[in-house]
């Protein structure tokens, strides 16, 4: 049974996949050939674990994701000052392939459009020697440069990435805007290394194939400052990550960048092959793949659902919200209660051989997504070994609405199972919208105290015996 979290996520798929608006990035042929119906969506949070729907196991070219990616390697390898002397951090306001270069310094005026992007890419590139190479010593140094580039993409989604030899060919036979940018940086004489093999450099780091998994994998290792989550590798220190997340806030969305901070609130990236890449720092990383375009070249659903998860999430980094603090507080089974009081001493010797079918849940502070998904995924991982699961909230101060719909929606998760809850919840956290959700029946609705929450609990597990006796 899918979780209460892939639950949502399905959701939001079915309210998106309606929408048919934007093209396919027809320019570059091989791109205009993808199947525009495509539609995945991935989130993975603080310690690596990863949720997904739809197409997120299909593989797709990264594109200009790329150009955060290199962008933040390029500073590791080069260093503040090197890349600062060559690549500005201001948003341009300008598409993506526009010629825009700061008209006093001649640098391009961020690393996110093409012109500060193949810059990056160039400053890979540059080593004692190269800019008087042989083409084959320039050959080799793009071989070279690119196995850098390939081995920290992979890095930093968990897994080993390749090329799509297709594409490549297909956007160098297609690239003479690319090449007139970096001969006319050349030209200002503020280019680092040979255009031609800069530009090779640059569409080689584009056709990298990733998946929507591998976007949110890649997003949760920026969130993470810098660590890859599931792999515990640091890639990158956090004054890099820092340095990249801010620029991706100002400059990630190209021409639309604008209207995706007020709406969604989240530093991303996004590339003309329909992925989204999204992170909320310290938190989790988005990625979602929709190949139909927006007229800044940004996926129409993919920007939909990222909209859908910050607002329902509560996501956009600008939200003032009480801190959350640490969710669990404790979890152990009925052997702390003390069960059997009050009862027959044939059901107090059932109760206490069966104790151990009961699991607790103390919780506290205050609930937001990352904390209920925390909780969720606990109690999922408990619900197997037990006949009961006790959640207490008697310590929990607010809960949003989104933490509230995820901890009812636990309710079928664990019946799908035969296993029944009980809730604890004295200030009507939780039943603020109990009465209005799908609990229809008093055996459901939360009760005021662990002593209540006990003898419910006991019931349970008599019921139970008697069940498989009749």
């Amino acid at each position: 049974m899918a979780s209460v979290v892939e639950t949502y996520l399905h959701r939001i798929q079915s309210a998106c996949t309606p929408i048919d608006a934007g093209t396919l990035a027809d320019y570059i042929p091989q791109l205009a050939a993808v199947d525009p119906d495509r539609f995945g969506v991935s989130v993975v949070v603080h310690d690596g674990h990863v949720y997904s729907v739809g197409d997120s196991a299909i593989e797709f070219t990264i594109q200009s994701i790329s150009k955060a990616l290199t962008y933040a390697l390029a500073l590791r390898e080069r260093g503040f000052d090197d890349v600062d002397a060559q690549i500005g951090v201001e948003p341009s306001g300008e598409a993506f392939n526009e010629i825009s270069v700061d008209h006093r310094t001649r640098r391009p005026r961020n690393p996110m459009i093409n012109a500060g992007a193949i810059t990056a890419t160039a400053l890979l590139l540059k080593r004692p020697g190269v800019d008087a190479a042989t083409p084959h010593d320039l050959g080799t140094a793009v071989d070279e440069a690119f196995e850098v580039i390939l081995e920290f993409y992979s890095g930093c989604a968990g897994r080993h990435l390749t090329m799509d030899d297709e594409v490549y060919r297909s956007e160098m036979a297609t690239g003479s805007r690319n090449r007139a940018i970096a001969y006319m940086l050349e030209s200002f004489g503020v280019f680092p290394s040979d255009p031609e093999a800069a530009v090779d450099l640059y569409v080689r780091q584009c056709s990298v194939k990733v998946t929507s998994d591998d976007l949110a994998a890649i997003g949760s290792t920026l969130a993470n400052g810098g660590v890859n989550p599931r792999t515990g590798r640091r890639m990158l220190d956090t004054a890099v990550t820092r340095r990249v997340l801010s620029v991706m806030t100002t400059c990630g969305m190209y021409d639309g960048a604008g209207d995706w901070v007020t709406t969604v609130g989240l530093p991303a990236k996004s590339g003309v092959g329909g992925g989204i890449l999204a992170v909320l720092p310290g938190q989790l990383g988005i990625g979602v793949y929709s190949p139909r375009l927006d007229e800044h070249g940004n996926s129409v659903r993919g920007v939909e659902a990222c909209r859908h998860l910050s607002d329902d999430l509560g996501l956009h980094m600008f939200n003032v919200a009480r801190e959350s603090r640490v969710t669990i507080r404790s979890t152990y089974d009925g052997h702390e209660l003390d069960l059997g009081a009050g009862r027959s001493e044939v059901e107090r010797a059932y109760l206490r051989a069966h104790r151990h079918r009961v699991r607790v849940l103390e919780l506290q502070g205050d609930l937001t997504f990352s904390g209920a998904e925390s909780v969720v995924r606990r109690v999922e991982s408990l619900r197997a070994d037990a006949d009961v699961i006790l959640i207490d909230l008697t310590r929990v101060g607010v809960i949003d609405d989104v933490s509230r719909r995820f901890i009812l929606g636990l309710r079928a998760t664990l019946l799908a199972d035969d296993t029944e809850w009980v809730i604890v919840d004295p200030d009507g956290v939780v039943d603020a919208a109990g009465r209005q959700s799908r609990r229809t029946t008093a055996a459901d609705a939360p009760v005021s105290s662990m002593a209540e929450a006990t003898e419910r609990a006991e019931d349970i597990l008599l019921k139970s015996a008697a069940n498989r006796t009749a």
